[in-house]
């Protein structure tokens, strides 16, 4: 089926991607500053030292880089970029760490889930609420996978298209929060043109020196699966959101 024939290959597109690029598109610096005390020498040594002698399984699985926006469910207007590092667990599930840039000194944003259209379909009506779908990120060129060989991006968008993805962002940072301020906030992806705000992709794309109009074309023939009706409940007046004491948030 061809939710599952191409997942396996993610490996392969890596490493045929790692052959032919290294280059992984501009640096996008994170939009606040972590107030506290500089590093101290000792805090810097420690750190090389468990550079060199602790191994980190989990952090060197998060392979897939991925960059694309997300909004807060029940308020489109707060948009943001959310540059995703993912790992496969397996062949129909994914976890990515998402950041608020791609440099060291990026927040951790929030987290994704990912999976297949089979597995979707066995959530209860009340878990998919809480998801959205990838067809129009997709489509639309705004999902890009920084560095890769555009034939490899490709295929991977082949994968993709059809899975659906549950997110929550811990740390606010595109409202100037230099702390993680506030409790977790669902996110969703955009569904349709119009939705989001053209300037984020004109300067994401000036960064990253890539063209999504250009990579829209470039997908124009991935096929469009049909969208689980349980998905993007937002649309249907389905709104879910943790309430946010601090006031931060209103939907």
């Amino acid at each position: 089926m061809p939710d599952r024939r191409v997942y396996g290959a993610w490996t392969l597109l890596w490493a045929t991607a790692l052959g032919l690029t290294g280059c992984a598109g501009g640096t996008s610096d994170s939009p606040v500053d972590t107030p506290g005390a500089a590093k101290t020498p000792t805090t810097a040594t420690l750190e090389t030292g468990a550079r060199i002698m602790q191994d980190k399984p989990p952090l060197r699985a998060l392979d897939t880089y991925l960059d694309g926006f997300h909004f807060y469910n029940g308020r489109m207007s707060g948009q943001m970029e959310a540059h995703h590092y993912c790992t496969a667990l397996n062949e129909e599930v994914f976890q990515c760490a998402i950041f608020d840039g791609n440099t060291s000194s990026a927040k951790l944003m929030g987290v994704e889930y990912i999976i297949s259209k089979r597995l979707f379909e066995g959530l209860p009506a009340s878990e998919k609420q809480l998801w959205h779908s990838h067809v129009h990120e997709v489509k639309s060129g705004q999902l890009i996978a920084p560095g890769i060989p555009q034939a490899a991006e490709t295929r991977l968008m082949e994968n993709l298209i059809g899975t659906y993805g549950k997110t929550w962002h811990t740390w606010h940072t595109e409202q100037g929060n230099a702390l993680p301020y506030g409790v977790p906030q669902l996110m969703m992806g955009f569904t349709a043109d119009g939705q989001i705000d053209s300037q984020l992709v004109r300067e994401r794309d000036g960064r990253m020196g890539v063209d999504s109009e250009a990579k829209k074309r470039a997908r124009a023939g991935i096929g469009t699966p049909a969208i689980d009706p349980g998905a993007d409940a937002w649309q249907k007046g389905q709104v879910w959101q943790i309430k946010d004491p601090t006031g931060g948030h209103a939907h």
